[in-house]
């Protein structure tokens, strides 16, 4: 295993298999970890809402106008982060999510700074986001990467949204 993650983009015709199953697996992850933290945690992904079972079980059809980038160390996909297709000249980065047990070495940052270069590519004049409160350790992230909070266009309490020019 290497040190430093590879962030590869996951889209399309030549999107591989195992590729996907990792992602499926992040993606079960993420949704299962803030049900959890919403206070309604679920045995398993069979009980989360359809929407977010879809994600899981066809991510190639769920983000199929997005780009979902992937973090690999070594042959295992550690990190995603999906990032949709300009509406009014913004993208918007949804799923950010990486392993806990390879959390600290830069997998998020690695992720998120393909996100923004990624949107630039595509012309985008800026990115926007959302976070739950309680993640202290993303909102720091973003404010790193130098977004800013903004008025919320969520009405779902303690959600917070955030916004950067590309």
């Amino acid at each position: 295993m290497t040190d430093q993650p590879e962030v590869a983009v996951v889209r399309g015709p030549d999107r591989s298999p195992a590729a996907e199953d990792g992602l499926s697996a992040l993606l079960a992850a993420y949704h299962l970890r803030t049900e959890a933290e919403k206070g309604a945690a679920v045995a398993g992904v069979e009980e989360l809402p359809e929407r977010y079972r879809a994600e899981i079980s066809d991510p190639g059809t769920a983000f199929a106008d997005d780009v979902v980038l992937l973090a690999v160390l070594g042959d295992r996909a550690v990190g995603c982060l999906v990032v949709t297709a300009p509406v009014d000249g913004t993208c918007e980065v949804k799923r950010l999510w990486t392993d806990p047990a390879v959390r600290g070495r830069g997998i998020a940052s690695g992720l998120l700074g393909a996100a923004l270069a990624r949107a630039a590519e595509c012309g985008a004049s800026g990115v926007r986001l959302s976070v739950w409160s309680w993640r202290t350790g993303a909102i720091a992230l973003y404010r790193r990467h130098g977004f800013t909070v903004t008025e919320s266009w969520d009405e779902r309490d303690q959600l917070v949204c955030m916004q950067r020019p590309v």
